[in-house]
């Protein structure tokens, strides 16, 4: 089987995107069949930036793209003029572009012309200074898709965690937690483990209170909303459990007692899994009907421009994402072939 297409979006220019894409690309060429969707112009700087002597070459369509070592396949994403662009300054052509490389990545993806998107980091000051009102990557690419119910996966290793709320202020996060948008999260880590465990995965949810509110004395948030949930996810046949402590199922599932785990809020899950990953945590979108990672990281704006960015996330991202789409396409092709079946002994009978 070939290797399947991935979008590469350049994300925010002003980041350390097109560093880390250019010093991961000899990685990612044994992985997938790579495009990058951006500005050449600032791909090219960051191939200059790690002394790459590869080149740039500009296609129209990723079915164009025949990428090989020393050759980066690039689709302009974008009709912003990005040349006043300072590295690590926010920028509202290069939040405006980055809006536009994603758009352009998810469209080509959604109408077959490529595999799955993994992308590069964007700046929510960025997009905020162009006029766009989104939080991050996951709400442009739910909105974009077309669907309602998706979450935000971080993974590392043999662990990955979803959150059942994300970019929002902590006094806003109790008022968004329900049963129902617990359940929805954890069927949805349950769905997405599905696929690269290929068994019953193990779900650990989280408690929101210390001590899990040791019997109501820190709140009633873990009786009222979370082990309803739990509940529920058990009817369904998930092997789900909780609500646990953080502070101790953080630990048993690093030591292998689960498979995923349902976090209550952003820094819940994103504080234990980036001190986990050190470097090598992946952004997973569940839910959606196409293929996306992405890195774990901002877009560095401290060290953008020096040179001394790492890509082990990039590339990581890149490996998840070319397994997930291996993963779709074998389902695809098993779900034809077991339709093709049905139909022959149909006509035969």
């Amino acid at each position: 089987m070939s290797l399947p297409r991935l979008l590469i979006t350049l994300g925010d220019v002003a980041g350390i995107g097109p560093e880390i894409i250019a010093r991961a690309w000899p990685d990612l060429l044994s992985l997938c069949r790579p495009a990058v969707v951006g500005d050449p112009l600032w791909l090219r700087r960051g191939l200059e930036l790690i002394g790459s002597p590869a080149q740039v070459h500009v296609i129209g369509q990723p079915s164009e793209a025949e990428p090989k070592a020393g050759v980066l396949p690039c689709l302009s994403g974008s009709d912003q003029d990005l040349h006043a662009v300072e590295p690590g300054r926010v920028s509202a052509a290069a939040g405006r572009a980055a809006y536009d490389f994603l758009c352009k990545a998810i469209d080509w993806t959604m109408a077959g012309n490529a595999d799955g998107i993994v992308t590069a980091p964007l700046h929510k000051e960025g997009l905020h200074a162009a006029g766009l009102p989104y939080p991050g990557h996951t709400e442009i690419l739910a909105e974009r898709t077309g669907v309602k119910e998706f979450a935000m996966v971080l993974a590392v290793g043999n662990l990955a965690v979803a959150h059942v709320t994300l970019h929002m202020a902590l006094r806003e996060v109790f008022r968004h937690l329900t049963p129902a948008a617990i359940l929805e999260k954890a069927r949805l880590l349950d769905g997405l483990l599905r696929q690269l465990l290929g068994r019953r995965p193990r779900i650990g949810v989280a408690a929101l209170n210390p001590h899990a509110s040791d019997g109501g004395l820190f709140g009633e948030e873990e009786a009222v909303i979370i082990a309803p949930a739990v509940q529920a996810a058990q009817r369904e046949g998930l092997d789900a459990s909780g609500p646990w402590p953080c502070d101790t199922l953080f630990v048993r599932a690093r030591h292998g007692d689960f498979d995923g785990i349902v976090a209550m809020y952003h820094d819940q899950g994103h504080i234990a899994l980036k001190l986990l990953g050190e470097g090598r945590a992946v952004n997973i979108s569940a839910g959606l009907p196409i293929v996306r990672t992405s890195v774990a990281h901002g877009t560095a704006y401290d060290i953008a421009g020096r040179g001394c960015a790492d890509a082990s996330s990039l590339i990581e991202a890149t490996r998840i994402a070319a397994l997930l789409a291996r993963t779709r396409t074998n389902h695809r092709t098993t779900e034809e072939r077991e339709k093709t079946d049905r139909e022959r002994k149909k006509d035969k009978g």
